[in-house]
């Protein structure tokens, strides 16, 4: 995975942003500690064809990051897994995270799940991952071995079911090297047992004598080593117990009244056993358990580190919460004291409530005393000290893009990009795409998400949102009249109805059409002040995990509108009030997603995957299909080079004679170039895509778990805005 580096210097700017839908921290920041620290960090591109640069949208973290692993034997090599993003390694220059799996095409997009991670304790440049996202997907999740730090991967003779993104994902460690014999690794499933490798993962076998009763779904959530005693190692069985080996997994045995719901395990160098679980905190010692759970109250706990130079010096944190708590103890877990913080933001749009929100884990740095990671819901912090009494922790997230978009918008006027994602609401790329953007997108407190976003073509600085907050099932949308700098939510919106898809029409941005989720479509005519529900149109698809974009406004026209569903196009020309049917022979695809723009008036493009793309020029009664598109992932249109007035076309699919990946075609697809990466193919479920209208040759992909990339001509003057 040879990543040329090509590095745009850009400062993060250094005011903060209001995170919306969290609670309030438990934690106390010192008022005499600087909020947010101003960062200047690189951008790492790849190349793509016909001198095409690809690289991240810079957002900063904004998802789950499951486990952090620092090396024994070297300082600065340190890892992480995220649950869907993928693994990243330090790279301690220029504090930023390079990732390890973009090599993975879409067909192997359950690659970019982070199941579990181990690092060779005895060879640094030896790596081990885990990969799956869900057990249910083709093909299965694997092991992959790489001996160069993760720049490259190997794919081991082992394929199960994992599920990265599901139950206790934060818990535990599957993986592990034997650190007496590096040739033994074990790996613990959720699904298939306990599997266990002689020959540095070359061949595997599932180790039989050991006989646990499994949850399903999470079944094996960690295994130990005691580095002290060779042949010892832990296994924890969620909901079942502990299990020990002496003889390196040949024979098990359990643990008796061993914590049946641990979560974490760490032997320390006393051949001390702790324990966290969902009862509060344990250790083993000769063969006896003893409750150390700080204050003597029974609760969740989950992260769990022991520093390696002390047995006694350890650090434990409360189970997945809004208010985790964080608590140390330096005799063994006698006494305990709780950790207060201070934050200092590297990204500003975070808040404060967002450190240590569901802490997954924490580790002692093995080679520099008193430096600590932690790792929680939205990304990765550090402290140098970690004996000070009010802890001053950083968040680094340079290089971490793990949002997911539920859609895009690269309007004519404006932002050069607005982003719709998950859980993070979005962004107004206010500073540009190499820098971070200042604030979210405003939206009342309970917002999370913002399902998709558009503009009115005429008035492009005129804009619609539409989302919510899944945890409580309120949802509604916005406007704004200055391009997505201010929103105005709507006076009125259905209660408990989802929002999934908005359209504005042409000529007047009060006027719009949403499809909601198994309900009726929508229509408003006073920007969103009244709803009255749309005439002939089916029940909308099930939300909020959906990403087809099937409804579109004519880019002309301020009366029609379009809509598809389950093969059939349907037309609006009063406004969206009323829809019939215009054409009932379009194909669908299952799986694919279903993809519906317009470019001129009464000119209709549809793509549905393995179907192709379809063009229709008289208002969706007839389309004909592109002979030279295989498949039609996502396309997007955009700019027109200079002395042209056709639109650029991009698409993500299959061209004849070109095969897979993403292309530029500008003369609406009769002839196609390529311009993807097979360094980065943007292989984790894309899921959006869109053109700028005001740079040409500028694309947008979205995707489920890395962030957004853009690609760009390799040139000074196009890359100058960026």
């Amino acid at each position: 995975m040879k990543i040329s580096k090509i590095i745009h210097w850009s400062a993060a700017p250094i005011f903060i942003g209001i995170i919306a839908g969290c609670a309030a921290s438990n934690q106390q920041p010192s008022p005499d500690t600087d909020k947010v620290v101003a960062s200047t960090a690189p951008t790492y591109y790849v190349a793509g064809g016909s001198g095409y640069r690809w690289a991240n949208v810079s957002i900063g973290g904004g998802s789950f990051v499951t486990g952090v692993y620092p090396h024994p034997l070297e300082k600065d090599l340190v890892y992480i897994r995220t649950d869907i993003g993928g693994f990243y390694r330090w790279n301690p220059k220029d504090r930023t995270w390079i990732p390890l799996n973009d090599r993975f095409p879409q067909s192997q997009q359950t690659y970019y799940g982070g199941e579990a991670l181990a690092v060779d304790p005895n060879n640094p440049n030896i790596v081990y991952i885990a990969a799956g996202k869900y057990s249910a997907w083709q093909p299965k999740g694997s092991i992959f071995k790489s001996s160069d730090r993760g720049t490259t991967w190997t794919k081991l003779n082992i394929d199960l079911g994992m599920d990265s993104n599901d139950e206790h994902r934060w818990a535990g460690m599957r993986l592990a090297v034997n650190p007496s014999n590096s040739n033994i690794i074990f790996f613990g499933s959720r699904h298939d047992g306990l599997w266990k490798s002689s020959d540095a993962g070359a061949t595997w076998a599932k180790v039989t004598s050991f006989s646990a009763n499994l949850t399903p779904k999470i079944g094996i959530v960690g295994i130990v080593f005691d580095k002290q005693q060779p042949g010892l190692v832990y296994a924890n069985v969620f909901g079942d117990g502990i299990y020990k080996s002496a003889d390196t997994g040949v024979t098990w045995s359990k643990i008796q009244v061993s914590p049946n719901q641990a979560q974490r395990m760490v032997v320390a160098s006393n051949k001390v056993l702790y324990v966290t679980h969902l009862s509060g905190v344990s250790k083993y010692t000769n063969g006896t358990w003893s409750d150390i759970t700080p204050n003597g109250k029974q609760a969740a706990f989950n992260a769990l580190a022991v520093n390696p130079t002390n047995p006694n010096d350890a650090i434990v944190a409360l189970g997945q919460s809004v208010r985790t708590k964080i608590y140390r103890t330096s005799d063994g877990g006698t006494t305990w004291t709780e950790k207060n913080a201070s934050i200092k933001h590297t990204v500003p749009w975070w808040d404060d409530a967002m450190f240590s929100l569901w802490t997954a884990a924490i580790e002692f740095d093995p080679k520099i005393p008193g430096k600590v990671w932690l790792t929680d819901g939205f990304g990765i912090w550090q402290t140098d000290n970690i004996n000070t009494d009010r802890v001053a922790w950083t968040n680094y997230e340079q290089g971490h893009e793990e949002v997911v978009s539920f859609s895009l918008a690269a309007p004519p006027k404006g932002a050069v990009l607005l982003s719709a994602l998950g859980d993070v609401v979005g962004f107004h790329h206010n500073n540009g795409l190499n820098a971070y953007p200042s604030a979210r997108l405003e939206g009342t407190p309970e917002w999370r998400d913002t399902f998709d976003i558009a503009y009115s073509q005429t008035n492009p600085l005129r804009l619609v949102r539409v989302g919510g907050a899944r945890w409580s099932s309120t949802y509604t949308g916005a406007t704004s009249t200055d391009g997505g700098l201010t929103w105005q939510k709507f006076s009125s919106f259905p209660a408990k109805t989802m929002p999934l898809r908005v359209a504005v029409s042409a000529t007047n941005p009060n006027l719009f059409v949403a499809i909601t989720s198994k309900a009726q479509p929508l229509r408003s005519t006073d920007g969103g002040a009244s709803w009255k529900p749309v005439s002939g149109l089916p029940d909308g698809p099930g939300g909020p995990w959906y990403w087809s974009q099937p409804l579109a406004a004519d880019r002309v026209d301020g009366n029609t509108f379009y809509y598809y569903s389950e093969g059939k196009l349907y037309s609006s020309t009063d406004g969206g009030a009323s829809f019939s049917l215009a054409n009932s022979s379009l194909p669908s695809s299952k799986w694919d997603l279903k993809i519906l723009k317009t470019v001129a008036k009464n000119e209709v493009w549809f793509g549905n995957g393995v179907s192709g793309l379809f063009r229709s020029i008289d208002g969706g009664k007839t389309f004909a299909k592109l002979s030279s598109v295989e498949k039609a992932h996502l396309f997007a249109f955009g700019k027109p080079p200079t002395g042209s007035t056709t639109p650029a076309l991009y698409m993500y699919g299959k061209v004849a004679g070109m095969g897979e990946g993403i292309f530029r075609s500008l003369d609406r697809g009769e002839t196609w170039t390529s311009i993807g990466s097979p360094q980065n193919p943007i292989g984790n479920e894309p899921n959006a895509m869109e053109a700028s209208w005001q740079q040409f040759g500028l694309v947008f992909i979205g995707t489920n778990g890395r962030g957004i990339f853009y690609g760009s001509p390799d040139n000074s003057k196009a890359l100058a805005g960026l």
